[in-house]
């Protein structure tokens, strides 16, 4: 149910994440699904979480055993394409279909989702950071490069939604851009 969820927020937007939407999708009952999750809200946080989980289980652990630096930055933006491109949810990047949809409505449901972004930004922001202090990479501005790289995955996920066949390309080279050896 809450994979079903999560694949029409990714889709339509957590806002047309409801009981009835999933009972008539998964031919589960309405009382039943509102007996699960009590709230609108609730569900909704229940689908943030699972993406969240899903994500981290396709992008960021096989990531892991790679080393940390350049090597890891590289293969998380590996397994975020195969992510995106696969896609796993049936909208594409989940973050990058729900944040602007949030972006204004405070609340938990969008404390969640920035939360999970913050996240993952911080991923990006280690591994960049022991790049430049290890020496692998020219200095840079880490906060402004995790800022870049996040927009240019969530441009990539859109225009990987419209076809666009050079979106990979495009983003394999702004990122190696980045990643500059000192000299």
């Amino acid at each position: 149910m809450l994979r079903q969820a999560v694949d029409v927020a990714s889709l339509d937007g957590l806002g047309s994440v409801s009981f009835g939407r999933l009972a008539l999708d998964t031919g589960l009952s309405k009382a039943g699904i509102q007996t699960l999750f009590k709230t609108k809200e609730l569900l909704q946080l229940s689908a943030v979480e699972f993406a969240r989980g899903l994500f981290i289980d396709a992008v960021i652990r096989p990531a892991k055993s790679a080393p940390h630096g350049v090597a890891r930055l590289r293969a998380l933006l590996d397994h975020w394409i195969v992510y995106a491109e696969a896609p796993l949810f049936a909208g594409g990047c989940f973050r990058a279909a729900n944040l602007a949809e949030f972006d204004s409505r405070p609340g938990p449901v969008r404390d969640a989702l920035f939360r999970d972004q913050r996240e993952w930004r911080e991923v990006i922001a280690v591994e960049l950071r022991h790049a430049v202090e290890t020496g692998e990479i020219a200095e840079l501005d880490v906060e402004l490069a995790v800022f870049q790289i996040d927009a240019l995955l969530c441009a990539a996920n859109t225009a990987l939604q419209t076809g666009d066949a050079d979106a990979v390309s495009k983003t394999r080279r702004i990122i190696e851009g980045l990643l500059v050896p000192p000299r």
